[in-house]
């Protein structure tokens, strides 16, 4: 179910400890930030889900979800055809390790279960199978072990500055030394600010931007090579290395996982 669904925003709580319903987004961005009293788990059966918080952006294709803890502000974007099965959940019977958003595996185990879970009616019956299912799922919620599908966003002004020209051209090389021209300040303070802000060097900050930016286009079955060019790398060997080493597999095995993911339910 869409954040911004009316039926949703009435609650004065969940019907139930966990809640969540069969939606489809439209391919657009929600161009408006919202919270919840709830924590959510944001997954696409299909299609790649993006969140975007004032501290980062959170790229989710089918074998992964995002977690949004109870208040903060996000929006959400997606592609034409992406599938979404979000779970609400009481604060009651959410893990305290998940404070803050982050991108999370999504188990074939843990899959069947949330399609499962998505054709319950809201007032489930807890004492009975459902409610067992239930408790199973909030179990491999809490097992369930993140990756780095997530750029931080700095809150500094200068560092923000770069980093939204650098998304809006992440195919070029614009320098450091160039960008820290550009804002009148040393090459070391810029460093400095970048590794504060982010926790990666400038470098590194660029390399996730591009290759977070190739997910979406991989998933769509877009050739390697042309997605390896466009995303500013001169070799798809360099792309292939560098995607691997963050994401512990090749940009095809990706593809491939996604084609052989089930479209039901």
């Amino acid at each position: 179910m869409p954040a911004h669904d009316p039926a949703l925003r009435a609650l004065a709580r969940l019907p139930r400890p966990l809640y969540g319903h069969i939606e489809a987004l439209p391919n657009r961005v929600l161009g408006y930030r919202h919270r919840h009293p709830w924590c959510q788990f944001a997954y696409a059966l299909q299609g790649v889900l993006e969140v975007w918080t004032d501290r980062g952006r959170f790229v989710a294709p089918p074998q992964w979800a995002v977690w949004i803890p109870a208040g903060v502000a996000h929006r959400v974007r997606c592609a034409t055809g992406t599938r979404i099965r979000s779970l609400y959940l009481d604060n009651s019977v959410c893990a305290a390790a998940r404070s803050r958003c982050r991108v999370l595996t999504v188990s074939p185990l843990l899959r069947e279960l949330i399609r499962a879970f998505s054709h319950l009616p809201a007032e489930y019956d807890e004492r009975g199978a459902d409610g067992r299912l239930a408790r199973v799922l909030l179990d491999q919620l809490g097992a369930a072990p993140e990756v780095e599908f997530m750029l931080p966003l700095p809150a500094d002004p200068r560092v923000r500055l770069v980093c939204n020209g650098l998304q809006r051209h992440a195919d070029r090389d614009t320098s450091l030394a160039a960008w820290s021209m550009r804002l009148a300040i040393s090459g070391k303070t810029l460093t400095r600010l970048f590794v504060r802000e982010t926790g990666l060097t400038f470098r590194a900050w660029r390399q996730r931007l591009r290759l977070l930016d190739a997910v979406p286009r991989l998933e769509r079955g877009e050739a390697v090579t042309e997605v390896a060019l466009d995303c500013g790398y001169e070799s798809l060997s360099a792309f292939i290395a560098a995607f691997r080493r963050l994401y512990n597999m090749t940009p095809g095995e990706l593809s491939r996982a996604n084609r052989i993911l089930p479209a039901g339910g």
